[in-house]
């Protein structure tokens, strides 16, 4: 017994091992490779402006891309066109600069009067601007000299200075020269140092020795790191603050100048100290950083600038169609409070009717203090939630707060907020900050998926803790591009990525996974049904040539269709409707229900594929000579029924039919039954289908056969038919009634109108609107009646009424039987 049971048991499984399709991963990776194919070849992404078209860098996250909730975004080069511009300064409390739009350059004559009365405070601004960088001049053929810096801020100050009359014109390992127009001379400044900008220290100086032997520290840095650090008898701060915030009112960059006289004796030791850091291996970052530390202090403050860097074009429509479609934009940048809000505002991120939550917190009790009033406020409101998209709030923090508001004992209470709030903006926040508040985001809205962007080495991190990275090829090298999952050349091209490839891309693989399985369990589960009535001897009642054939040949290429050119609504649609993306971003066409509805389904086809075929073979004779047939008969005619029926399942599941797909499914069927016309014929001349031999003449003569033909898969997939005429009648999607307005040739924007009338009275109602009722029903039923009035189709006096948990439901349910 115990053999018997074992030798049945691996009976069985080998019977069974391919009701789970093996073949499904090989058709998921075929399809996702063409999907990225796709995206690179998509002409609507390709930036023509530096040759740069989108590049699909992995296959594996198409889908991801179709259910995106949070779009973690940089600023500088991602939102904005990185091409800096400068545009005001502050020089010794008084500002210059025009505020005219119009200007293309900076152009402020009382500055050059400022250096024609020799004022020294303009002449040590413009030599810090020409000095402190690490710019190389490239002298060309005619004689100009090029930059070659590291960033395009740093550019555009040294052409900044240049153009006031203070060219920097040489460098080498040890001095930088630079030519005062004004003087008709050339100056030499000795390098001794360069500590070097990082996106932690925020800053960068150069020690230099001045022409008359004195040593000079000059530094330039975010204004923050820069008053810390200034002597208590340095001038012109107040006034320096005010424009630095008139300049990010204006949503320009600022940076802060500043220098130090260094005494001889200290810079010798603060030098031993900076060699031993050097040479130290294990901690010599941390130690070069306390370097700088000693002899980065007792400033005098000269000044600020202001630059202008523009956002490129199409980036406040792009994020207002994202905020359509639901997904929530975080910008984490490092500029100035000031600038990113007013850039906030620029790009629609921010609008005028959004209340700001600001959080700028110094210690760790205060930022608990603030989070929780503002946690506690939105729980009491009941909008304390991950899933809500109807709070207008934004939450701006900068990174000062950050660093007590990702503690480990408050950044669950920091995420509730932040995601509960329709946009955040972080400022002055590190590369490291970047990519814990993605890592935190991810952790408290597990099964979610997460986005980020960005153009430069500090957004890598960012970019790799995402489930999906996406990298700008822009000005700052291609650092992010290279790291990141997909590669576009404007952030504009995102809501293509998004709206369009990641929706398309979602729908076609949910659709060919599910079909994948129903096939496979429409025929094997027939294996099942034939063990029943042959007593389970493990006899199979196809040939195993046919059942191999099955995925690879005769039902390949309807799932390879719906993967790589079915589409439920085009393109021009997902883009001018984003509401659209939410049918894929809530996997309202892939979920438990749906997959076990299609299991379910596929059982029942079974049913009626084997046992239909079996009756009418039980009560009527097969052929006119007498014959009945035997247990292969049987296969091939059931074989015959499952790939028409399965095929024509694929046909019913098509949202856009092209000539692919007629060729898919068509030339499969008609595979199958030139593969039976000539499999019949192989054995002897082939030592293979020996039981086959003359099966198409019995199967194709038989009368009974033809019959089935036309009647077996018509019964099996008259159910979907029928239940698909009912669902898209009365129980429309948003989808489907866009996709009937595209067949029409009609402008779908009343049906999203219709849409978005429907979500807010579900809105209203889930906003305990019943308490209202309780307490004050003669004032609630004025309210039902403003909302019928509005709401004039009686599917959405139905969906008020269904929220409506109190005893005065019963009395409104009255009332919605009769016209008001």
């Amino acid at each position: 017994m115990p053999n018997n049971f074992g030798l049945n048991l691996l009976t069985f499984i080998i019977l069974y091992n391919n009701l789970i399709p093996i073949s499904l991963p090989v058709t998921l990776e075929v399809v996702k490779f063409f999907q990225a194919i796709f995206i690179n070849w998509d002409l609507d992404m390709y930036y023509e402006e530096n040759d740069t078209p989108a590049n699909a860098r992995t296959s594996n996250l198409n889908e991801e891309l179709g259910a995106i909730r949070y779009i973690f975004s940089d600023k500088t080069g991602t939102l904005t066109r990185n091409e800096m511009e400068f545009r005001k300064c502050s020089i010794a409390g008084v500002q210059y600069g025009s505020n005219d739009e119009n200007m293309q350059h900076f152009d402020d004559p009382e500055l050059q009067n400022a250096l024609g009365r020799n004022d020294k405070n303009v002449q040590d601004f413009l030599l810090l601007l020409a000095i402190c960088h690490t710019a190389v001049p490239e002298k060309e053929e005619d004689g100009e000299i090029e930059y070659q810096a590291s960033s395009p801020d740093e550019k555009a100050l040294v052409l900044a200075a240049k153009k006031e009359g203070y060219r920097f014109i040489t460098r080498t390992p040890d001095y930088v020269e630079v030519e005062i127009a004004a003087k008709g001379e050339i100056v030499r400044y000795e390098v001794l140092h360069v500590l070097e900008f990082t996106s932690t220290r925020k800053r960068m100086s150069v020690i230099v020795r001045t022409p008359e032997g004195k040593l000079k520290l000059m530094v330039k840095g975010a204004d923050n790191v820069i008053f810390d650090r200034l002597s208590k008898n340095s001038q012109y701060k107040n006034e320096t603050i005010n424009h630095l915030e008139d300049f990010a009112k204006d949503g320009l960059r600022t940076l802060v100048c500043a220098v130090a006289d260094i005494e001889p004796n200290f810079y010798e030791e603060w030098k031993e100290l900076q060699i031993q850091a050097t040479l130290d291996v294990n901690n010599r970052d941390d130690l070069l950083a306390e370097a700088a530390e000693k002899i980065e202090r007792n400033l005098l403050l000269l000044g600020a600038t202001a630059i202008e860097d523009k956002l490129q074009i199409g980036v406040p429509d792009a994020i207002a169609d994202l905020s359509k479609a639901d997904i929530k934009i975080w910008v984490l940048t490092g500029d100035k409070q000031e600038t990113a809000i007013n850039i906030g505002y620029s790009c629609k991120l921010l609008t005028a009717d959004m209340p700001l939550i600001t959080i700028n917190e110094e210690d760790l009790e205060s930022t608990r203090r603030e989070i929780r009033y503002y946690t506690e406020k939105f729980r009491t409101e009941n909008r304390l939630s991950k899933d809500n998209t109807e709070n207008k709030e934004a939450l701006i923090v900068d990174g000062h707060t950050l660093k007590w508001a990702l503690e480990e004992e408050l950044w669950q209470e920091f995420v509730s907020l932040a995601v509960s709030c329709k946009a955040v903006i972080c400022c002055r926040v590190s590369p490291l900050q970047k990519a814990d508040i993605v890592k935190f985001v991810k952790k408290f809205v597990s099964g979610t998926i997460t986005l980020a962007i960005g153009d430069g080495a500090n957004d890598v991190g960012m970019i790799q803790e995402a489930h999906v990275g996406v990298g700008i090829s822009g000005h700052e090298g291609l650092q992010a591009a290279h790291a990141s999952d997909y590669a576009i050349g404007q952030f504009r091209f995102l809501n293509k990525l998004i709206l369009v490839h990641g929706a398309w891309s979602h729908q076609r693989l949910t659709k060919l996974i599910l079909y994948s399985f129903y096939k496979n369990v429409c025929l094997y589960v027939i294996e099942f049904w034939f063990a029943v009535v042959s007593g389970f001897s493990g006899q199979i009642v196809f040939d195993r040539w046919t059942i191999a054939l099955y995925n690879v040949v005769f039902t390949a290429a309807p799932p390879l269709a719906l993967g790589l050119f079915d589409r439920h609504c085009t393109a021009k649609s997902l883009l001018n409707f984003p509401q659209l993306y939410r049918t894929s971003q809530l996997s309202e066409t892939f979920n438990v229900k749906v997959f076990w509805f299609w299991i379910m389904n596929a059982v029942y086809h079974s049913i009626l594929l084997f046992w239909m075929p079996l009756c009418f073979l039980s009560h009527d004779i097969a052929f006119r000579d007498g014959k009945v047939g035997d247990y292969l008969f049987l296969g091939n005619m059931v074989y015959t029924y499952v790939v028409v029926t399965v095929c024509l399942k694929a046909a019913l599941e098509h949202s856009a039919w092209t000539v692919f797909s007629h060729v898919a499914i068509w030339g499969s069927i008609v595979t199958w039954f030139l593969t039976l016309l000539t499999y019949s014929h192989f054995w002897p001349t082939l030592p293979i289908g020996a039981e086959m031999v003359g099966m198409d003449i019995y199967v194709f003569g038989c009368w009974i056969f033809w019959f089935g033909l036309l009647l077996i898969p018509t019964v099996s997939l008259t159910r979907d038919l029928v239940w698909k005429v009912i669902r898209r009648t009365f129980f429309k999607t948003i989808k489907e009634e866009v996709q009937e307005h595209e067949l029409r040739h009609e402008d779908p924007a009343g049906v999203i109108k219709k849409d978005a009338r429907k979500r807010l009275v579900i809105l209203i109602t889930k906003n305990n609107v019943y308490t209202y009722i309780y307490r004050y029903p003669c004032i609630s039923i004025c309210i039902y009646k403003l909302f019928i009035f509005f709401s004039n189709h009686y599917e959405r006096k139905i969906l008020l009424l269904m929220h409506f948990k109190t005893p005065n439901a019963v009395y409104f349910s009255l009332l919605s039987l009769f016209p008001l």
